[in-house]
């Protein structure tokens, strides 16, 4: 069963050598953990014109990640633990190729829906004092996913994350990547991502833009 294996929050302060303010950085929340419209309690953003907001509450990561990191740029093995990505929650025994848009999790006494996967901005690279990092969580997919919140509620480390309602579209954010990635998408797909449940408004009406 998947589950819980870590819970982050970050306070806004200066981050990199450029001293931009951020909340990339996390601590680990001990105990348990209350999901709010806006995200954890304790979470801050810096930037509310990019991070944070309903469609973006909190961020899930998968911890099976930091492995294959662990191999790709060696010379940040030490800085790679649950929360070094800036996400809220790591999880243990899901990825972007089992999570789907507008999948929804109970997690505690939680109702959480994924809404639209991770496009990272500079304030990685500045985490790591190393600009590669964004190109290659793109290319890789391994970008984690956001949730709303749905139903309010308490949660915490070791918590099982259990699917209790999927649309069945078939976009899984690995899928939904691709489309970033490519900046394309077929007019049939365009059409299914219009009005996918789940998938911020954003998104929706770009796709409906494109098609007129």
């Amino acid at each position: 069963m998947p589950s819980v294996l870590s819970i982050q929050v970050g306070r806004v302060a200066p981050l990199g050598l450029r001293k931009v303010p951020s909340a990339f950085v996390k601590q680990t929340l001990p105990g348990v953990a209350r999901a709010g419209a806006l995200g954890l309690q304790g979470d801050e953003q810096a930037d509310l014109t990019v991070h944070g907001g309903p469609d973006k509450a909190i961020y899930f990561y998968p911890s099976e990640h930091y492995s294959h990191w662990a191999d790709d740029v060696p010379e940040h093995r030490d800085l790679l633990l649950p929360g070094s990505f800036g996400e809220n929650v790591t999880t243990i025994g899901l990825d972007e190729h089992s999570v789907s848009i507008g999948d929804v999790l109970a997690i505690g006494s939680a109702q959480l829906q994924v809404t639209q996967p991770r496009q990272p901005c500079f304030k990685l690279g500045l985490r790591f004092n190393d600009n590669t990092l964004g190109r290659i969580m793109m290319q890789t997919h391994r970008t984690g996913w956001y949730v709303r919140v749905l139903r309010e509620g308490e949660f915490q480390a070791g918590d099982e994350i259990n699917v209790i309602r999927r649309p069945g579209s078939g976009w899984t954010i690995a899928r939904f990547n691709q489309v970033i990635v490519r900046r394309s998408a077929s007019p049939e797909d365009m059409k299914v991502l219009a009005e996918l449940e789940g998938l911020p408004a954003e998104w929706r009406n770009e796709f409906r833009e494109a098609l007129r």
